[in-house]
């Protein structure tokens, strides 16, 4: 994907996607405001496509910056609860992830699927549990059986989501360049 590490943070010096990202990172916040509470442990959330997205076109760096900017922006706009670092990183991860699936691929439904699963596993499942079993005194075990099942169910919801707008951003973008 990247020859070198000066090639991996170009994106970086590019107005267009600095700017790019910080619309992104606007999108992501605001769509933050807009969950689904289902429990204390369980919440359907937006926020995750525009991070995906900017990981999508602009690559794994810029999409962990989006997540962690769309992650502490939301919190300083309004917070909603204590603020805890952990949500950054697993925000951050998110946009690494699609940055590394779908950046310069061509995203098909099976490479975001692929990416979606990953997505799940390791910040829906993994992260995310450990980090509200630490926020609430609650037992991994416990807070991981709860979101297990919401988790599967947003996998193909989160992929028809995605693969719904990735194209024709991906259009646009190119017949704006």
């Amino acid at each position: 994907m990247f020859k070198n590490k000066e090639n991996m943070f170009a994106p970086l010096r590019d107005l267009h996607v600095m700017t790019s990202a910080a619309l992104l990172s606007a999108i992501a916040i605001i769509l933050g405001f807009f969950k689904i509470p289902v429990t204390q442990l369980i919440e359907i959330r937006f926020s995750m496509l525009p991070i995906a997205l900017s990981g999508c076109l602009f690559g794994p760096v810029v999409g962990g910056a989006v997540g962690m900017i769309s992650d502490i922006g939301g919190y300083l706009v309004k917070p909603t609860g204590p603020f805890f670092p952990g949500f950054t990183i697993t925000s951050m991860v998110s946009g690494v992830i699609f940055g590394c699936f779908l950046y310069r691929q061509k995203p098909g439904i099976s490479r975001i699927l692929m990416s979606q699963i990953v997505y799940t596993i390791v910040c829906g499942i993994l992260l995310n549990s450990i980090w509200l079993s630490i926020l609430y005194g609650n037992g991994f075990v416990a807070v991981i059986g709860a979101r297990f099942v919401k988790e599967m169910v947003m996998i193909p919801i989160n992929t028809i989501m995605l693969a719904t707008i990735i194209e024709p951003v991906k259009r646009y973008r190119r017949a704006a360049s």
